[in-house]
C-alpha cells in the first residue's frame, strides 16, 4: 500500500536533504525540494561533509558534471550516511558517456549500496555492463515495458537495491516487487534537469517513507502529477512557464489530491 499521506509529514517535519548536485540543475533542484515542503543543503566542501551528512535525513548524489573532487565528495556522504542508517539515492547521469565516468560510479557502487539507485535506460544498462546507446545524459533507445522492466530488475538484484527507472513510463523495482507509472507531461523532454529532480524527490520521501522502493513510487507518482498540472498551466506557452509552473504544482498539491490524481500500477 501506498501511503499518500507521506506528503503531509514532510510538510509538518520538513526533512533537511542534502543535496551533492550538478552545476546544471543545483538551483532547480532546491527550489523543488523547498516546493515541496523539504529543507535543502547544497554542499561541496569534502572538508564538511561527514558533519553534513550527521545532520541530514537524507542525502542526493548526482553524477551529472563529475570531477574528482565531486566523486571524493560523494564517497565521503554515502560513507557517512551508511554509518548512520541515513537514506542514500544515486543519479549516476550520463554514466555511459565516458569509461572514467562509469568506472568511478562503479567505484562509488562498491563502496556504498545506495538506498535508491535513479537512472535511465541507458544509464541501467552501462551500469549492467550490457551495450547501449547514450546522448549525451540522455537514453534515446526506445524500448518495451517488459524490457524496462527486466532491466530495472536486473539492476535492482545486482546492487541490491531499489531501482527507479525513469521515462514516458516509470518503472519502479526492488527487484521482487515491481510498479509501472505512467502519464506525466511530454514537456519535461524541454526542461533540463528534470530527472535530477526526481532524484531530490525520491529523497525527499526517503525521509519519511522507510521502504526506499515505495519512497521512489511516491517520488514518481508526485512528479507525474506536477507534470501534468504544470502542462495545463502552462497552456501551451512554452518550456520557460512549464518549468515555473512544475514549482508551483509540487507547492500546491494536497495530499488528497495526490492520492486521487497519481496513477500506480503493481505488475
Amino acid at each position: 500500500m501506498i501511503d499518500f499521506t507521506r506528503l503531509e509529514e514532510v510538510r509538518q517535519r520538513r526533512p533537511l536533504i542534502h543535496c551533492v548536485s550538478n552545476i546544471v540543475t543545483a538551483g532547480d533542484c532546491a527550489n523543488l525540494a523547498l516546493a515541496v515542503g523539504a529543507s535543502p543543503m547544497m554542499a561541496h566542501a569534502p572538508e564538511e561533509m561527514a558533519d553534513i551528512t550527521a545532520i541530514s535525513d537524507a542525502t542526493v548524489l548526482n553524477t551529472g558534471t563529475p570531477d574528482e573532487i565531486r566523486f571524493e565528495v560523494c564517497a565521503l556522504c554515502a560513507k557517512a550516511a551508511g554509518a548512520a542508517s541515513q537514506p542514500v539515492v544515486l543519479d549516476p547521469v550520463g554514466v555511459g558517456a565516458s569509461p572514467w565516468r562509469l568506472r568511478r560510479v562503479r567505484e562509488l557502487l562498491h563502496l556504498a549500496t545506495p538506498s535508491i539507485l535513479r537512472v535511465n535506460l541507458g544509464e541501467a544498462r552501462a551500469l549492467a555492463g550490457e551495450s547501449g546507446r547514450e546522448q549525451g545524459v540522455d537514453s534515446p533507445d526506445p524500448a518495451s515495458r517488459d524490457a524496462r522492466l527486466a532491466a530495472a530488475k536486473a539492476l535492482a538484484l545486482r546492487r541490491h537495491t531499489a531501482v527507479l527507472l525513469s521515462g514516458p513510463e516509470d518503472i519502479v523495482t526492488d527487484g521482487t516487487a515491481a510498479w509501472c507509472l505512467p502519464g506525466g507531461s511530454d514537456l519535461m523532454a524541454f526542461v533540463t534537469g528534470t530527472g535530477c529532480m526526481l532524484s531530490v524527490l525520491c529523497g525527499v520521501f526517503a525521509a519519511v517513507e522507510p521502504d526506499p522502493a515505495k519512497a521512489a513510487v511516491l517520488a514518481s507518482a508526485f512528479w507525474k502529477v506536477c507534470s501534468r498540472r504544470a502542462e495545463e498551466a502552462a497552456a501551451g506557452r512554452g518550456p520557460g512557464t512549464f518549468r515555473a509552473a512544475l514549482m508551483d504544482a509540487a507547492a500546491s498539491l494536497t495530499p488528497a489530491d495526490f492520492a486521487a490524481l497519481a496513477r500506480i500500477e503493481q505488475l
